[in-house]
């Protein structure tokens, strides 16, 4: 019984080892369209003009409802609002910063 190795057959063959960067492509996200708001219309009602305010509420939408705040709370509502704006403001500069990252940018001769 014969045993054949691979070592039997000289064989040398030279292997070149080449490295070279791959282009990666990253799937962007899309931005969401802008905010659009709406502005209400505000009314200061006071004890001195409460009568002169139901009758013309009264009058031009025909029920009349009241949505009440106190100075405080309308102070807190307006911090929620700043804080809900830097906060997206903040948000938009990584999804922005990401979105530069990871897009390839065109070399010299003006190939990605």
């Amino acid at each position: 019984m014969m045993v054949y190795s691979c070592s039997l057959i000289p064989s040398r063959q030279q292997v070149e080892v080449i490295s070279k960067p791959i282009d990666r492509s990253f799937a962007q996200p899309v931005m969401p369209r802008e905010i659009d708001l709406k502005e209400p219309y505000w009314y200061v009602v006071s004890d001195k003009n409460l009568e002169e305010f139901l009758s013309r509420i009264e009058k031009e939408h025909g029920q009349v409802v009241f949505f009440a705040m106190s100075v405080p709370d309308y102070e807190i509502m307006a911090y929620n609002m700043q804080e809900l704006k830097r906060y997206i403001n903040e948000l938009k500069q990584v999804v922005v910063y990401y979105k530069k990252v990871t897009t390839t940018k065109p070399n010299k001769k003006g190939k990605k």
